[in-house]
């Protein structure tokens, strides 16, 4: 059996069935459906070393028959790991656990959007809408952002992707009356802040170690507690005035920021 020949230096056909099950897989107490739980399971193989970044999974008829599962159970499952980035598709060869993440090099001296930026790169920017709402500030991006309380922003929440990996979890803040019209928070949002002449040009952005909740860590596909970077950045118009206020979880597998330092007049 396929299956069988792609588990047995870790496990037998059996002791996989129980493991699979042991993580919730039959468990009618817990909430959701049957696939869902499926694909929590293998991404707990993922992450836990079991499944290795390339390793070729077993066929959707073939995983279902040993697990006694509906066909379109196993499918569903794979999808959603395809969409969020732990499993990909290989024409003509069969769903394969995702490579690792590609360090990148992100320079702290370069302002430009996520998009842009993946553009750059060679890659595919997408993102995928968590939340979003317009709405009046709270008194924190009130603040940050210079504004009266009664002047609305969009607040939009989403989960950066390049080639169909998850990258980032991003909240942004924005003044509706510097989008006009694209406040709906669709693309790129320094492409419609630039399409009505309001594209940032300086920011100031801190930099923080931390460590991914469970939820976070399940979005962007790495071990609950796994290292990030918090990026919270302030972006001003030509005019100085605050244009946009985001606060960014970097996956730490993902990213090195670096920058160019040059020694000081005072040196000695």
């Amino acid at each position: 059996m396929v299956l069988y020949r792609f588990y047995c230096v870790s496990m037998d056909r059996t002791s996989l069935v129980a493991e699979l099950n042991r993580r919730g897989l039959r468990d009618e107490a817990l909430a959701g459906p049957l696939y869902k739980r499926l694909a929590q399971a293998l991404t707990s193989l993922i992450q836990e070393g079991l499944l290795k970044p390339g390793t070729a999974l077993p066929g959707e008829r073939d995983l279902a028959e040993v697990l006694k599962l509906g066909r379109v159970t196993v499918r569903t499952a794979y999808r959603d790991l395809m969409a969020a980035g732990a499993l990909e598709s290989r024409h003509g060869s069969g769903t394969f656990v995702s490579s690792k993440v590609e360090r990148m090099e992100q320079s702290l001296w370069r302002l430009s959007s996520f998009s842009a930026d993946m553009r750059s790169r060679g890659r595919l920017p997408a993102a995928r809408i968590l939340s979003r709402e317009i709405n009046a500030p709270s008194p924190e991006e009130s603040f940050l952002l210079g504004l009266g309380g009664g002047e609305p922003v969009l607040r939009l929440d989403r989960l950066r992707l390049a080639d169909g990996l998850p990258l980032a979890i991003e909240r942004a803040v924005v003044p509706v009356k510097f989008l006009g019209e694209n406040a709906g928070g669709e693309g790129s949002l320094y492409d419609a802040l630039a399409s009505n002449g309001h594209r940032p040009v300086r920011a100031l952005q801190r930099l923080t170690a931390v460590t991914l909740d469970a939820s976070y860590a399940a979005m962007l596909n790495v071990k609950a507690g796994a290292p990030a970077l918090l990026i919270e950045r302030v972006s001003r118009l030509e005019d100085q005035r605050v244009v946009e206020y985001t606060r960014s979880h970097y996956r730490g597998d993902a990213y090195d920021f670096v920058a160019e330092l040059r020694i000081g007049d005072d040196h000695e």
